[in-house]
């Protein structure tokens, strides 16, 4: 690789130094310059077989003009570099056909296996049709969120199957609909289906359609997600409570590519990219016997794995500020956070993730006062993390908390004979609530993390006039 040169066009005089000392050292002759101009002059003097191009070259747009670069010579591969660390970004970049893209700051270790990587007899680059859009779904700078984006830019082009994996509010559907909208399915449908939210006795039905007369109630014929989603992206959201009768046949469709209806003789050839997402651990489902291995390694086959808010706390105030600028975009009042009240969000622990942090906001455009929200303000309707002590404390309080419920229901003497009742709803009332948001209204789920059985649940919903959506 000693013969080989690389074309670098960086303007800041430290990075450049950086990435040409580390070329250098592995025999790999640099040239660099630090505008487009400069740039395009140089390409038409000598002949590279690398460019590595920065995106923001002072009031110039490295990427904007890399199609004049990719006329001259097609099959240059150019690694792309920016401290603009959006999805937005790396969906440009990929989109030129860059043979990668390092979001600053970035692996020094990393960039140079690239470059040899890159300058090896290769095929040409990925590419698709433009889409330049700023106002993306997703949200946030971190590192962990820069991996996403880049695994999300390199599935553009292509049909591979995809599990999103993340805990419930990070964002997985969001993820699903960036993939389907800036890929090359775009123009096709984007259907979404619930694993959890469609009874058993339903799900082949729902999935692949039916016949009628295929069973009692299937009065007429109808497509399934499956047809629906031709031509487009199929999204299997909490694949991990789905069936393993279902999940048999999910698989039997996958490998052959052809589905029939429930009822139906005839096959149906498939034209759809499955995308799938879970919050459970598969792992652990596979080796209670609750999921089939063979399916799994059919649908893992690009893993996407979401960080928890709590993991990015440096994404809160630009998540904060998304959320401050949609809602006013809904006709809510426009508001903004003090530095104060934006610090008391990025401490927060967020059990419920990004959808917890969106909830917040909504609320608190709608019930504070003033214009500019305070950290007061937040901090009347922020529940506050639980530490270890506050967690012991509560622990210990708790039987001395229930002794005094006793002890005032012992007091109502007109009602004596009916204690056991009226302390069971005092505790069963906001047991029932709690693990309704913990599975974000899902009954199937809720009903699971009870070890009760779902009519049990509704009657006790009934009973308590609990809605389960306000849960959601």
């Amino acid at each position: 690789m000693a013969n080989q040169t690389v074309l670098l066009v960086e303007d800041d005089p430290s990075v450049s130094h950086i990435i040409q000392t580390a070329l250098k050292a592995e025999g790999i002759a640099v040239d660099s310059c630090k505008s487009v101009p400069a740039r395009d002059v140089l390409l038409e003097s000598g002949k590279y077989d690398l460019l590595i191009t920065d995106v923001g070259l002072g009031e110039e747009d490295g990427l904007a003009t890399l199609d004049a670069v990719k006329a001259h010579d097609p099959d240059l591969p150019i690694i792309v570099i920016s401290a603009q660390n959006t999805l937005n970004t790396a969906v440009r970049a990929t989109e030129t056909g860059a043979f990668e893209y390092f979001p600053k700051p970035f692996d020094l270790d990393e960039l140079v296996e690239a470059v040899q990587q890159a300058m090896k007899p290769r095929s040409g680059g990925l590419s698709s049709e433009n889409a330049n859009e700023d106002n993306l779904p997703l949200v946030g700078r971190s590192p962990a969120m820069q991996e996403v984006y880049r695994m999300i830019a390199r599935l553009l082009s292509n049909d591979l199957s995809v599990l999103i994996l993340g805990d419930s509010g990070t964002g997985k559907e969001l993820v699903a609909e960036a993939i389907h909208n800036l890929g090359h399915r775009k123009s096709g449908p984007f259907i979404a289906v619930n694993m959890a939210a469609i009874p058993t006795e339903l799900i082949e039905a729902e999935l692949f359609g039916h016949e009628k007369g295929a069973f009692t109630g299937a009065v007429s014929s109808a497509a399934g997600k499956f047809e629906q989603a031709q031509g487009g992206t199929l999204f299997l959201d909490e694949i991990g409570d789905m069936p393993m009768h279902a999940q048999t046949r999910l698989l039997r469709a996958l490998l052959s590519g052809e589905i029939n209806r429930v009822g139906g003789k005839g096959l149906i050839k498939l034209d759809v990219r499955i995308v799938a997402a879970t919050n459970q651990d598969i792992a652990s489902l596979i080796e209670a016997g609750k999921f089939r291995e063979d399916l799994y390694y059919r649908i893992n086959v690009v893993p996407i794995e979401l960080p928890a808010l709590r993991d990015r706390a440096s994404d809160v105030p630009a998540l904060a500020n998304h959320f401050l600028n949609l809602a006013a975009s809904e006709g809510l009042p426009k508001k903004v956070l003090t530095e104060e009240g934006m610090d008391m969000l990025s401490r927060h622990g967020w059990r419920g993730n990004v959808r917890e942090l969106k909830n917040l906001i909504y609320r608190l455009v709608v019930t504070a006062r003033e214009e500019v929200i305070s950290e007061a303000a937040i901090g009347q309707i922020l529940q506050s993390p639980h530490d270890d002590e506050t967690a012991a404390t509560t622990e210990m309080d708790f039987s001395a908390r229930i002794k005094a419920i006793v002890g005032g229901l012992l007091a109502d003497k007109d009602n004596a004979s009916s204690l056991y009742a009226r302390a069971l709803e005092k505790f069963e009332r906001p047991l029932l609530e709690e693990i309704l948001r913990k599975a974000n209204g899902n009954q199937i789920k809720a009903a699971n993390i009870l070890g009760i059985n779902r009519n049990t649940l509704r009657k006790k919903l009934t009973e308590y006039d609990i809605d389960p959506s306000q849960s959601r």
